[in-house]
């Protein structure tokens, strides 16, 4: 493989839906949801026989650092950034891009989520090799498209178009469209056509290919890239008070935009790789049911729970025990000296009440 591959892993987001065992010093993306380490640590480890440690980033928020880099004692320091403030995901981009480009102008690379559960990681890692041979060898932004499994209201999707040429074991596609979240008739129209892809969010492609996207679709960011270059390529860019300063200016001015609709929504130079593995971005309390086992009454308990005459529930304790009698169709979280409590229907609705504790001032130990 080129090398000259890097990865930009983002793990700078809340997990509010994931409260209360989610909070904002201890994330979604740092907690062991599914498997036995966090969800950060597997996304790094997914990575190590492709791409070595060092030319690993991870973007995250900048009260996270300590706690990244606690889990990720093989990274080098350099190579976990904090952001002064979060400006979703295109930002967080151009700033990894911004660390590559002063170390290696000629770098591919790809953009991965701390967040997500990835199954059959060697087919993973083959779809990524054969997506950085793509990229390094055009003018393209790569897209990772995964094939339905039903007909998700939740993840955005991709429509594809002809097949490209090519002897690699990986599918690729052009990209006709990107589609955001549709509502339930038009999801299952999506998945009857066949064209249709869940949107992963994860992209592979060449420096020079993002930075001429950004200067085309979004010329802020191209002048954000200008400006952190230089300031990425300094020694102490992280422990310097000077340099987090010029950090932070740079970016409290910037509009919050996601990727998708700052660059992916506009560019015509999309190809998708078809990803066969299994994928989920576990995006609320109810996806854990396609994560554990379940008892003869369709319950899924993980830690300690009692149930009694209940069926269809979710139930997690993070200490202590939960006990239920009598009920269905609920969510149950224990952690610590908080308690969730929800109709599985609801779950979604989750971050709403984080909103809403938010609002309290005395809500805040809680968050």
């Amino acid at each position: 493989m080129n090398t000259n591959t890097y990865a930009v892993i983002l793990a700078g987001g809340r997990g509010e839906r994931f409260w209360p065992m989610s909070t904002s010093r201890r994330p979604k993306q740092l907690l062991a949801l599914v498997g036995r380490r966090a969800l950060l640590v597997q996304a790094v480890h997914r990575l190590r026989s492709i791409i070595p440690e060092k030319r690993i980033l991870v973007i995250t928020n900048a009260d996270l650092l300590k706690a990244v880099r606690a889990l990720l004692p093989g990274l080098p320091e350099a190579n976990v950034i904090g952001e002064p403030c979060g400006r979703d995901t295109a930002a967080a981009i151009t700033l990894g891009s911004a660390l590559i480009k002063a170390r290696d102008p000629k770098a591919v690379f790809c953009v991965l989520t701390a967040d997500h559960v990835v199954g059959d990681a060697a087919v993973f890692r083959r779809t990524l090799k054969d997506a950085f041979a793509r990229a390094d060898a055009a003018d393209i932004l790569v897209t990772i498209g995964l094939k339905p499994a039903f007909p998700s209201t939740g993840f955005g999707y991709i429509e594809t178009g002809a097949r490209l040429a090519g002897s690699s074991k990986t599918v690729f596609y052009h990209v006709k469209r990107f589609v955001e979240k549709p509502n339930a008739h038009s999801a299952e129209r999506y998945v009857k056509t066949g064209r249709f892809y869940w949107n992963s969010g994860m992209f592979v492609w060449s420096l020079s290919s993002w930075e001429r996207a950004l200067r085309r679709h979004r010329p802020a960011l191209g002048r954000l890239l200008d400006t952190l270059t230089p300031l990425a390529g300094r020694p102490g860019f992280q422990t310097r008070c000077r340099l987090q300063a010029e950090l932070k200016r740079a970016y409290v001015g910037l509009e919050k935009i996601s990727v998708d609709y700052a660059v992916m929504e506009h560019a015509d130079n999309i190809v998708m790789a078809e990803g066969v593995f299994p994928w989920d971005d576990v995006g609320t309390w109810s996806a854990l049911e396609k994560h554990f086992p379940k008892d003869a009454h369709g319950n899924v308990v993980v830690g300690n729970g009692e149930l009694m005459e209940s069926s269809d529930n979710i139930v997690v304790a993070d200490d202590g025990l939960v006990a239920l009698v009598g009920v269905d169709n609920l969510v149950v979280v224990k952690a610590g000296a908080v308690t969730l409590v929800c109709r599985k229907t609801h779950a979604q609705q989750v971050k709403r009440m984080v909103e809403q504790l938010r609002r309290r001032r005395s809500a805040h130990p809680w968050l």
